[in-house]
């Protein structure tokens, strides 16, 4: 049976690095049919917001949805409630996209491109578990307000419910099943009373899974412990603002941002697929992006909404291939590697399938 996949190639370096996504994806073969919709500043620009209703109807009628990017300073003089980003967070709330799976692997062709030592991060294989629709991004009360003194003061709002809590937790728990069985849950318990809620629930959510093992940690430590020594975690699962931030932080561990995926699912396994960089205005247009996060995108598409493991399978070992063919796009470019850009690292790949 047919698949069908919404392809939102955004703003920024978006529509470069997911077009070599999409040639990577028609070269597999496999049944599926694409339709590209607008999101973020693109949509901005041609339709006067960041998530016309045209890409919300196509993205609940699809199978999978794969993005680029969104954002850039052209869109940032606007007022923040249209701004590109919203686009972005009106798609996770409005498919319930509750799910942020980020993997930080460390391919050992790269191991010299990050800036930690080799013995830090050598065999680095860890799996963030980040809550996507809740926290303080989506919390209320919100904004800007002037008080009685005429001083401005801003305002955002930390808030989980239980039900928010323990669903995310079933996830980390179930991915730590199929990993090494360990889970870690990042909170600061110590001074804020949402995520001492978070800490109780994750207890019991445990209770349900004898066979993992349950850690916590404060955020603030982990971040450290990320850069100390961070092979010691498995899986972790956090808020979605702590990890946003960790996230990144695990980026550079394998040597570029450029080099990682991300899933964001719903409850019934539908997701959308992006590298978890940004739209890097600075470099859009010179065909230097590196398309890899993107790509592997694809592969963690195949594999959790689409049910082509096989594809999957194919796609991750197209990647190393190239990799070790010595091919490197600037972000992860050393000395005694080929540079490439953009396109020519997609070419490659979709000849190394």
């Amino acid at each position: 049976m047919s698949k069908n996949v919404l392809v939102l190639p955004g703003d920024g370096i978006g529509p470069e690095i997911v077009a070599e996504a999409v040639k990577v994806l028609e070269a597999l073969g496999t049944d599926i049919q694409l339709e590209h919709g607008l999101v973020g500043g693109a949509a901005i620009d041609a339709t006067g917001g960041p998530l016309p209703e045209e890409t919300m109807a196509k993205a609940r009628d699809c199978d999978a949805i794969l993005l680029g990017a969104v954002g850039g300073p052209k869109w940032e003089p606007l007022d923040i409630a249209i701004r590109p980003e919203k686009g972005l967070l009106g798609l996770r709330a409005g498919l319930e996209l509750f799910a942020n799976l980020r993997p930080a692997i460390l391919y050992r062709q790269l191991a010299d491109a990050s800036t930690l030592k080799a013995e830090v991060v050598s065999d680095l294989d860890l799996m963030i578990v980040r809550e996507l629709t809740g926290g303080i991004y989506f919390g209320q009360p919100r904004g800007v307000r002037t008080l009685d003194n005429g001083e401005r003061q801003g305002y955002n709002t930390l808030v989980y419910s239980e039900s928010e809590i323990r669903r995310i937790g079933h996830v980390a728990f179930q991915t730590a099943q199929k990993r090494d069985k360990r889970v870690c849950s990042v909170d600061k318990a110590n001074v804020l009373e949402c995520t001492e809620l978070w800490r109780q629930v994750m207890e019991e959510v445990a209770k349900e899974y004898p066979n993992v093992q349950l850690s916590h940690m404060y955020v603030d430590n982990a971040a450290m412990q990320l850069v100390r020594a961070p092979k010691q975690f498995d899986v972790m699962v956090t808020t979605n603002m702590f990890g946003d931030i960790l996230s990144d932080c695990a980026a550079m561990l394998t040597g570029s941002i450029g080099m990682l995926p991300s899933a964001s699912l719903d409850k019934n396994g539908k997701g959308m697929y992006e590298p978890i960089h940004g739209s890097a205005p600075d470099i859009a247009g010179k065909g230097v992006a590196n398309p890899i996060a993107t790509v592997l995108s694809v592969s963690m598409m195949l594999r959790y909404s689409l049910n082509e493991s096989e594809a999957a399978q194919r796609v991750d070992d197209a990647v190393v291939r190239v990799l070790d063919q010595g091919l490197r796009t600037a972000d992860i470019y050393s000395a005694g590697t080929e540079k490439v850009s953009t396109s020519q690292m997609g070419d490659a790949i979709v000849a190394a399938l």
